[in-house]
């Protein structure tokens, strides 16, 4: 039997990163501390799941000018394969992440040559019954290709492991794209605010439970991530379960959510249960807040260590 890969055909963007004291108000003129570029968006969560030991390829599109370059480089350099050509006459597309001192970070995004693809392109890549595919709601918000990605999600051959997270973007989703994905996840990761527009208000056990009943059928499982408090997980025909977060030196939270998702789709694919799988992205996505950046997911070896010293491996 092949070894596991993780197919991601999201989007992966170049962040242009600002580090301020606060948020502007209108009108404000303010001075960043730092200005960084780099990869981001699925490429964080891509990091994540390479660098968690599972081989990983990016089924998306990039864009043939500096924002593409600059993802071509960071992909090869991460030993992460594409499964597309460059998109000719159009970049990738980009986004502005404002960090503040509290750690928060604020988005604003422009999509670029990942919202053309198609779902001939995807159609026709080689795949395995071992592949475990991914997709974020940002693509599924795009105009562009929201109905090419909602069937190629609905052709995906019913043993094929589907990954959703609706990210902060979930409530432009139209609902009905929304439910075809919802409906084909075998895995649905996201945030209490992303699990409250799927599901309306309630705990978070409360709304793990409707998201199974309702929402998501085929599922096997549903991660609402809970910030710095931890995880819920609920799996089905069980009652849902919190694993608690990790205390760490939060420096940015950037990326930390794609952190979380790379690494539980990991641990997953290569044989961690359920529980185990959602304390070790809780491990690597606390780490990755120690270090400025989105992409700043732990090795496998450097979440081992950090739980064996919590005691929790």
């Amino acid at each position: 039997m092949a070894e596991p890969r993780l197919l991601h055909f999201g989007s992966a963007v170049v962040d242009f990163v600002y580090r301020l004291t606060r948020l502007p108000k209108p009108g404000d003129d303010i001075i960043a501390s730092s200005f960084q570029v780099s990869p981001g968006g699925g490429y964080n969560m891509m990091v994540a799941a390479r660098r968690s030991g599972l081989s990983t390829a990016y089924a998306g599109l990039i864009g043939d000018g500096m924002a593409g370059a600059v993802l071509d480089k960071a992909f090869r350099e991460e030993g992460i394969d594409r499964l597309q050509p460059p998109l000719h006459g159009e970049d990738s597309g980009v986004c502005i992440v404002l960090v503040t001192d509290d750690a928060e970070r604020t988005f604003v995004s422009r999509p670029g040559a990942e919202c053309r693809l198609t779902s001939a392109a995807l159609s026709s890549l080689a795949t395995t019954g071992d592949d475990w595919f991914f997709t974020s709601g940002y693509t599924l918000a795009y105009p562009e290709c929201r109905h090419e990605q909602a069937r190629f999600i609905a052709s995906l051959p019913a043993g094929s492991p589907f990954v959703f997270d609706p990210t902060g973007i979930v409530a432009s989703i139209p609902p009905p794209i929304l439910a075809q994905a919802l409906s084909r996840a075998d895995w649905l990761s996201c945030n209490r605010g992303e699990a409250e527009v799927i599901a309306g208000r309630g705990s978070c056990p409360e709304m793990a439970a409707r998201l199974l009943e309702v929402h998501c059928p085929m599922a096997k499982g549903v991660v609402i991530r809970d910030g710095a408090e931890g995880a819920w997980l609920a799996c089905r025909g069980e009652a849902p379960v919190f694993v608690p977060a990790f205390a760490v030196r939060t420096v940015d939270t950037n990326g930390a959510g794609d952190c979380h998702v790379g690494a539980f789709v990991a641990a997953l694919a290569t044989g961690l249960a359920p529980h185990q799988a959602v304390c070790y992205a809780n491990a690597a996505a606390a780490l990755s807040t120690e270090c400025r950046g989105g992409a700043t997911a732990p090795t496998r070896q450097q979440v081992d260590q950090f739980l064996k010293r919590a005691g929790r491996k």
